[in-house]
């Protein structure tokens, strides 16, 4: 999240594509960190929203912060088509938190902590968030990394077509928890929903659309075919046409 860039252009792709947090993850949320309509929430890294508008009907104010404007665009557009008001959006890098932002109850990054200066974040939270409050990091898999069999169908298209790619956002040598550990929120309690996700084959290609891999320029006019072969494809994979995904969500809340 820091330099920006990586997710130019994606906003569409990844509003209409990437996948929700179950309902199970923002009732444990509500409960443990009693949200009853007052306080304020930072969605640190907030996409298009993902985390920010769910849980906004649950804080008097929620703060949602992204380098990307095209992201906070999309945001902006499904916190109105869902009546959602109580939402500021603000472009802004993590790197560089603006002083005017306030005090928090809660900062809630979803799939987007690794790609920060961590300890650095931390450091600046530390001053951010209310007695009490604390921070919650959720991270589930990427649809991209194989587990079922047509998931290395997605992996062996897609290297067909733009070879190995290596993610700027990659697994950080060291865990989440080992970080939050040595900061000022080393209360760490580590949560796990586990359960599955359905996906068509035109929702997996948005969601490949979505990444920070600039899938969609690397193929240039190859798309057509891209798209065909994947297709074909994962139907051989599964002739069903229905994909399931089985889903680990890991949530460390730290206070």
């Amino acid at each position: 999240m820091s330099s920006g860039g990586l997710f130019a252009g994606t906003g569409v792709f990844y509003a209409r594509f990437r996948p929700g947090y179950p309902k199970v993850f923002f009732d444990d949320l509500v409960r443990r960190f009693g949200l009853d309509g007052s306080g304020r929430l930072l969605d640190l890294g907030c996409g298009t929203g993902q985390l920010a508008i769910p849980l906004a009907g649950h804080v008097a104010e929620a703060v949602g912060v992204d380098p990307e404007p095209d992201m906070l665009a999309e945001a902006a557009r499904q916190a109105l088509a869902g009546e959602v008001g109580n939402v500021t959006w603000v472009r802004a890098s993590s790197a560089d938190l603006p002083d005017t932002l306030g005090r928090f109850r809660l900062v809630t990054m979803g799939r987007s902590f690794h790609w920060m200066d961590r300890e650095q974040v931390l450091g600046a939270l530390a001053g951010m968030v209310e007695d009490g409050g604390g921070v919650v990091i959720a991270n589930d898999g990427c649809l991209a990394r194989a587990v079922v069999p047509w998931q290395h169908a997605i992996e062996e298209v897609q290297h067909r077509f733009i070879g190995p790619q290596v993610s700027a956002g990659g697994t950080p040598a060291r865990p989440h928890g080992a970080v939050l550990a040595d900061s000022a929120f080393r209360d760490v309690t580590r949560v796990v929903h586990e359960f599955e996700r359905s996906w068509t084959t035109d929702r997996i290609i948005g969601y490949l659309y979505s990444t920070s891999l600039p899938l969609r320029r690397l193929l240039g006019d190859r798309r057509p075919a891209f798209e065909q072969e994947l297709a074909d494809a994962l139907l051989a994979a599964d002739p069903s046409g229905r994909f399931v995904e089985p889903v680990t969500l890991e949530v460390l809340i730290a206070r």
